[in-house]
């Protein structure tokens, strides 16, 4: 079998970014990341989102990605995705978001264990887990404030 006649299909891995590096929002604290998401949540009261937000190493914001979109009680989250996205992105730090649309804001047992698959997972490439937030149209809980993770 000569493995150089087969047709191979080519991985094409791109970035790119609208905003200038000295106009991206940088992210100090929980509050600033739960501020600059939120406008972008459209349907945060309906469908429950899992969400990253990728940083450069100044913690400035790269962008956003939408991981997984689920019903009103849940999501699947495919830590390669949020990991890929990293990568892309060439982020130092990632946050990572979702909503409970029932606006209650208590961490599960389900998303204490998905922070640590994460944080687990994202320390082998280098790149820091800041935050796990979990949003409402309301309010916001800091997993890392609440010395969740």
């Amino acid at each position: 079998m000569d493995l150089f006649n087969q047709t191979i299909a080519e991985i094409k891995i791109s970035y790119s970014h609208k905003v200038k590096p000295s106009e991206q929002v940088k992210v100090t604290c929980s509050n600033d990341a739960y501020t600059h998401v939120l406008p972008l949540w459209t349907d945060i009261d309906y469908i429950e989102n899992f969400a990253v937000l990728l940083l450069s190493r100044g913690n400035k914001i790269l962008g956003i990605r939408n991981i997984s979109t689920g019903g009103q009680s849940g999501t699947v989250v495919d830590v390669k995705v949020i990991l890929q996205a990293a990568l892309k992105a060439n982020a130092s730090s990632i946050i990572c978001l979702h909503n409970h649309p029932s606006g209650t804001l208590k961490a599960s047992e389900a998303d204490i264990r998905i922070t640590e698959k994460i944080k687990k997972a994202s320390t082998l490439l280098d790149i820091s887990l800041l935050d796990h937030l979990i949003i409402t149209s309301e309010s916001y809980l800091s997993m890392a404030d609440e010395g969740l993770m």
